[in-house]
C-alpha cells in the first residue's frame, strides 16, 4: 500500500504553467530522487505533496496515520533555545513514552495498583525499546555530529546559527523524529563530504520512505532506486539510480528525436503525393493519405515540433596562454588568519604541474577556502612560502561569490570586466541562460544558481590558465553541472578544485589534497581509487569519511536472494546493451527514411524498456 499518492496534479504561477497531469505514488520504503532544471517546479511539487500549497487541479491522498517530515531549502527556526534543544524536538514522542514509563514505575510501587500498571508497562516498554528509546541520547549526539556539528556547537543558541547551520539543525531534528515519509529539499546543500556520506549510510538503514530534491549525482547513485524527472511541466518516472536514469533518459530522447524525424519525412512525402495526385487517376490513394494525416491530427499523434531539448549553459573557457611546467609551488607553508592566533593548515611541500587537476577535499571549516585566498594574495601565509610559476594567470571562482558587486546589474558586471558591445555582452549572457530583461537584474536579486552562472561567465572572460575553483557546482542544476564538467575536462590549463561534489572530483582529479586535523595529505589518484585504497587498508573510514554500514545477519534463503540478484544484474546489463543496439538501429533506419522500420524498432525498444523496469523493480526489492 502506498503512503502517499497524487493524481492529475496541476499548478501554475500567474499565466505560466509550472506542471500538469502529475500522477505519482510513494510506496513504503521508497527511495526517490526528484531532478530537473532550476525553476522546473520541484520545490512547488514537494510543498503541494506536503500540503503547504494547494494544487489548482488534482488531489493528494495520504494513508491514514502516516507521519510526514519536510525539510525546506531555507528553514525558519525561531527562538533563543539551543541547537541541542531544537534537535531534541525530534525525540518528543520517545520522551513522552519515557515519561509514561516512569509514571508507571512509580505506580507499581503501590501493591494495590501494581498488577494493572504492570499490564500497561510491558507492551509500552516493548514499543519504547523497538523505537530506540533507550539509545535516544546516543543517537541525538550521533546525528548532530553526523550532519557536521561539533560537541561545542550543541549549546549554541539558534540565533547564532547561519542559514546553512539552521538547515542542518532542521535535518537533524527530522532524522531523529524518523517519520514514515521524509520530503527533503536539497538536504546535501550545506553538508561536507563526510556529512553527505554519513547521510547516505543513515538513509540506507532508514525504514521509512524518502523523496528528496537533489543535484548531487554521486549521492543519487548511492541512494536512489527511482528517479522522478520534472521537465517542461511534465513528470517522468525512471527505475534505478542516477546512472540508470541518465542512460534511459538519453536513449529515450534520441529515440523520440529519430521517431520525429522519420514521421516528418513520411508526412512530407504524403503531402507531396496529395498535392501531385489529387484530381488525377490516383485521387483515391491521395484521399487515403489525406485521411491518414487527418487521423494523426485528430488523435494528437502528429508532432508539430521536435522533442524539446533542455536549454543548457554554454560555458567556454576560450584559448589560454601556456604557462610554465611548474604552476604552483609551496615550501614549509602554514595557513591561517592572523587575528585567530592559531594556524589552520600545515601544507606539505607541493609542486603542482601544468595540466594537472588537484582536488582539495576535507570537512567544512578546515581551511580549504583559506588556501585559495592565500594563493590569490587575499591572505598572507603565517609561515613559509607560496609562489606561482612562470606565465601563470590565475582565475578565482569564490564559493560565496564575494567578487560579485551586489548593487550592479548582470550586464554591468560583464561590461566592466571586458569592453564589449552591449549586443555582444547580451549574446554572451544568453549562453549562461540570461535572456531578455534578465540582464538588467541586480546581482542582489539573483538565486544561488544564477549567481553561480554569472560567476562562471566572468571567470571565462579572465583568460586564466590556472583555475582556482571553490565549490563551482553548488546550486547548479544537473545539466549545468554536466556542462561544467565537460568544459573542465577539455580545459588546457591547470585546475585546483575545492568541492564536495564527488562525481565532479572523480571525473576530473588526477590527485587529491586531503585536509584533515590541521594538515594536508597528498594522494596520487582519483576519488574512486582513494576510496578503494581506504576500504582495502581499513585504516580510515570508507565512503568519504562515513563509518562502514554494519553487515546484516544472513536471513534464511539469503544465498538464493544473492544468486537471484546476480542474475538480475546480468539481465539488466543485457537489456541496457539491447537498448543501445536498438537505438543505433533506429538511428540508421531514420537516416534511410524507413519510417515503418523505425516504428518497428521503437516498439522493440519499448518492450526492452518494460522488461528493464521489471528487472530493476525486482532488483531494488532484493537490495532492500
Amino acid at each position: 500500500m502506498s503512503l502517499l499518492s497524487a493524481a492529475r496534479l496541476a499548478c501554475s504561477f500567474a499565466a505560466d504553467e509550472i506542471f500538469a497531469d502529475v500522477n505519482v505514488e510513494i510506496a513504503r520504503g521508497a527511495r526517490i530522487a526528484l531532478v530537473g532544471p532550476n525553476g522546473a517546479g520541484k520545490t512547488t511539487l514537494l510543498r503541494v505533496l506536503y500540503g503547504l500549497e494547494a494544487a489548482e487541479a488534482g488531489r493528494v491522498r495520504v494513508a491514514g496515520g502516516t507521519r510526514i517530515g519536510y525539510l525546506p531549502q531555507r528553514p525558519e527556526l525561531a527562538g533563543a533555545h539551543s541547537l541541542e534543544t531544537e534537535a531534541r524536538r525530534g525525540l518528543r514522542e520517545l520522551e513522552g513514552q519515557a515519561a509514561r514509563l516512569a509514571a508507571l514505575e512509580a505506580t507499581m510501587e503501590d501493591p494495590q495498583r501494581r498488577k494493572a500498571a504492570l499490564a500497561q508497562y510491558g507492551p509500552l516498554q516493548e514499543d519504547f525499546e523497538r523505537a530506540g528509546g533507550y539509545t535516544r541520547e546516543s543517537r541525538l549526539r550521533m546525528v548532530l555530529r553526523g550532519v557536521g556539528f561539533a560537541g561545542r556547537d550543541f549549546a549554541r543558541p539558534l540565533t547564532q546559527l547561519s542559514g546553512g547551520e539552521k538547515t542542518r539543525a532542521n535535518l537533524a531534528r527530522l532524522l531523529l523524529q524518523a517519520p514514515d515519509l521524509l520530503l527533503l529539499d536539497e538536504p546535501t546543500n550545506h553538508l561536507d563530504i563526510e556529512a553527505i556520506a554519513w547521510l547516505e549510510n543513515w538513509l540506507r538503514s532508514f525504514v521509512g520512505a524518502v523523496l528528496l530534491v537533489n543535484h548531487d549525482r554521486w549521492f543519487m547513485d548511492q541512494f536512489a532506486q527511482q528517479i522522478w524527472e520534472l521537465e517542461g511541466g511534465r513528470l517522468g518516472v525512471y527505475r534505478g539510480n542516477y546512472s540508470h536514469y541518465a542512460r534511459q533518459r538519453d536513449e529515450r530522447r534520441q529515440r523520440l528525436w529519430l521517431e520525429y524525424e522519420a514521421q516528418q519525412e513520411r508526412i512530407a512525402k504524403d503531402e507531396a503525393f496529395i498535392r501531385k495526385h489529387m484530381g488525377s487517376r490516383l485521387t483515391a490513394q491521395a484521399r487515403g493519405r489525406q485521411k491518414r494525416l487527418a487521423t494523426l491530427e485528430k488523435r494528437g499523434l502528429r508532432r508539430e515540433r521536435p522533442p524539446g531539448e533542455r536549454r543548457r549553459m554554454g560555458l567556454d573557457m576560450g584559448e589560454t596562454q601556456r604557462s610554465g611546467d611548474e604552476v604552483l609551488i609551496t615550501r614549509d607553508l602554514l595557513l591561517g588568519y592572523p587575528d585567530d592566533n592559531l594556524p589552520l593548515l600545515r601544507v606539505p611541500d607541493i609542486t603542482l604541474r601544468r595540466g594537472e587537476v588537484a582536488a582539495l577535499v576535507g570537512p567544512n571549516g578546515v581551511g580549504k577556502s583559506a588556501f585559495l585566498k592565500t594563493i590569490t594574495g587575499q591572505l598572507a601565509p603565517l609561515a613559509g612560502s607560496l609562489r606561482l610559476g612562470a606565465a601563470v594567470q590565475a582565475g578565482y571562482f569564490a564559493q560565496a561569490h564575494e567578487n560579485l558587486r551586489e548593487d550592479r546589474s548582470i550586464l554591468d558586471e560583464i561590461l566592466e570586466r571586458r569592453p564589449l558591445k552591449v549586443s555582444e555582452a547580451r549574446d554572451l549572457l544568453g549562453r549562461y541562460l540570461f535572456s531578455g530583461d534578465d540582464v538588467f537584474r541586480r546581482v542582489d536579486t539573483l538565486s544561488g544558481g544564477e549567481r553561480g552562472r554569472l560567476a562562471l561567465a566572468l571567470l571565462a572572460l579572465a583568460g586564466a590558465n590556472l583555475l582556482l575553483l571553490d565549490e563551482p557546482s553548488n546550486h547548479l542544476d544537473i545539466d549545468s553541472q554536466d556542462v561544467l564538467q565537460q568544459v573542465l575536462e577539455q580545459f588546457g590549463g591547470t585546475v585546483l578544485l575545492v568541492s564536495h561534489d564527488r562525481w565532479l572530483i572523480d571525473a576530473l582529479a588526477t590527485q587529491l589534497w586531503i585536509a584533515s586535523a590541521g594538515e594536508i595529505r597528498l594522494y596520487d589518484g582519483s576519488w574512486t581509487e582513494y576510496r578503494r585504497a581506504q576500504e582495502a587498508s581499513a585504516s580510515l573510514p570508507v565512503n568519504g569519511g562515513a563509518a562502514p554500514p554494519r553487515r546484516r545477519k544472513e536471513r534464511p534463503g539469503g544465498g538464493k536472494r544473492k544468486q537471484r540478484a546476480l542474475e538480475l544484474e546480468a539481465r539488466i546489463d543485457e537489456l541496457e546493451q539491447r537498448q543501445s543496439r536498438l537505438t543505433a538501429a533506429i538511428e540508421e533506419a531514420g537516416r534511410d527514411g524507413q519510417a515503418e522500420r523505425v516504428a518497428e524498432l521503437g516498439a522493440q525498444w519499448a518492450e526492452a524498456e518494460a522488461a528493464l523496469e521489471t528487472a530493476l523493480t525486482e532488483w531494488s526489492a532484493l537490495a532492500d
